[in-house]
């Protein structure tokens, strides 16, 4: 009895550990931190947007990535897709509140990178220089 309740334990602790290669929540993270997610929902941010406003917002994204990538946040409950019953339909898509609560860190990662745009290209450039300089021509 006392084995199943610690095993029930350690479960209940473990099940949201995003170190673990079995974590159930590490496919959704790898879906809405990816390039083109974390840009949509910071484009949501500033309100509801259409297929077509996202696509010219989110520079060089295809409307393919657009599409898969806006299913894959509403599936895990951070868009909301509302369609208006027009001719021809209009979809519109906006973050949940899930999605709001996302957007706040995500948007400060995008200006982090912002902010230190300079030093990481800076710190690229060094890096490039020094790694020829040591790796003999072939």
């Amino acid at each position: 009895m006392i084995e199943t309740h610690q095993v029930a334990t350690a479960a209940r602790l473990l099940a949201h550990d995003t170190f673990d290669q079995k974590c159930a929540l590490r496919p959704i993270m790898d879906r809405t931190t990816s390039r083109w997610a974390t840009l949509i929902v910071s484009a949501l941010i500033a309100g509801p947007h259409r297929f077509a406003q996202l696509h010219q917002r989110v520079g060089g994204i295809s409307q393919k990535m657009l599409s898969q990538n806006l299913k894959a946040l509403a599936r895990a409950g951070l868009v909301d897709r509302h369609v208006t019953p027009t001719n021809p339909p209009q979809v519109t898509y906006s973050l949940t509140g899930l999605g709001v609560s996302l957007a706040g860190p995500l948007t400060e990662l995008i200006q982090w990178f912002g902010r230190h745009g300079d030093e990481l290209l800076a710190a690229q450039e060094h890096y490039d220089r020094r790694h020829e300089q040591a790796s003999p021509s072939v």
